[in-house]
C-alpha cells in the first residue's frame, strides 16, 4: 500500500521504501532505539527542508530574473512556510499516510505535523532517487501542480512585514514584547504585546515567539 501510494506521489517506482516509512513517522509515535536515539522523520526532515529551499530558491532565481533579492527571499518563505507545507502534504495524501500517537495531540508539534512530513517526504525523495530526481519531483509534482506562484505573490500573509513596512513609511516605532509563558518546554505558549510609539495596541498568542509575533501583527493590522 505505501508502495502504491509513494510511486502514485513522485510517478516513478521507490527504491527504498523504508526511506519513505521512515518520512512518515512522527515523533509521537516512534521508537526508541538500545542507544536511546528515537526514531523518527525528523532527520529526514532536516534534510528535506534544506533541499525544498535550495530547489525553491534556484527556481525563483531563474523564473524571475530582475527580481532583487528582498523579493525573492519573501517568496520563497512564503513557498516553505509552515502553513504552506501543510496545506501541500494534505493536497499530494501524505495526511493519510503519516503514523502519530493520537492520544497525544495536545502538544504543538501537532500543529506543523503535516508540513514537517512534507520536508521528511522530501528528505526520503532525495536520498532514494538523488537530486536531479527530487529537484524534478519538487518542480513539476508539487510547484507547478499545486501551487499558483502569481497568486502567492499578490497576497502576504506576512503581516508583521507588512506592520514593518508600514511605520517605517509613517516614520512608527513598532515593538514586539512577550507579555506572559505558559507551559512546559515541549508545549509552552507565548504571549506577544505589540506597541506602536510605546503604546499597546494589540496581543498575539502562539506556540512559538514568531507565531505570537505573527499573531499580534495580523490583530494590529
Amino acid at each position: 500500500k505505501l508502495f502504491s501510494a509513494v510511486k502514485n506521489i513522485i510517478r516513478a517506482r521507490p527504491i527504498s521504501l523504508p526511506l519513505y516509512h521512515l518520512s512518515m513517522q512522527h515523533s509521537s509515535s516512534g521508537k526508541t532505539m538500545i542507544n536511546g536515539f528515537k526514531e523518527s522523520n525528523e532527520r529526514l526532515e532536516y534534510l528535506g527542508d534544506a533541499i525544498l529551499g535550495a530547489v525553491v530558491a534556484d527556481y525563483l532565481f531563474k523564473k524571475y530574473p530582475y527580481k532583487n533579492e528582498g523579493f525573492l527571499t519573501e517568496i520563497r518563505s512564503r513557498i516553505v512556510s509552515r502553513v504552506s507545507l501543510n496545506d501541500l502534504a494534505i493536497k499530494i495524501g501524505l495526511g493519510e499516510m503519516i503514523q502519530f500517537d493520537g492520544t497525544r495531540r495536545q502538544s504543538s508539534s501537532f500543529k506543523s505535523m503535516h508540513g514537517d512530513a512534507m520536508e521528511a517526504f522530501v528528505g526520503a525523495v532525495y536520498l532514494d532517487r538523488g537530486y536531479k530526481f527530487c529537484k524534478g519531483f519538487i518542480i513539476n509534482e508539487l510547484i507547478h501542480t499545486y501551487l499558483d506562484i502569481d497568486n502567492i505573490i499578490a497576497v502576504n500573509t506576512n503581516y508583521k512585514s507588512q506592520l514593518i513596512e508600514w511605520a517605517q513609511q509613517s516614520n512608527k516605532k513598532i515593538d514586539f514584547h512577550i507579555d506572559s509563558e505558559r507551559g512546559d518546554n515541549h508545549n509552552k505558549q507565548f504571549k506577544i504585546e505589540l506597541l506602536l510609539d510605546e503604546e499597546s495596541i494589540a496581543f498575539g498568542t502562539g506556540y512559538s515567539k514568531k507565531k505570537a509575533e505573527q499573531d499580534a501583527a495580523r490583530r494590529a493590522c
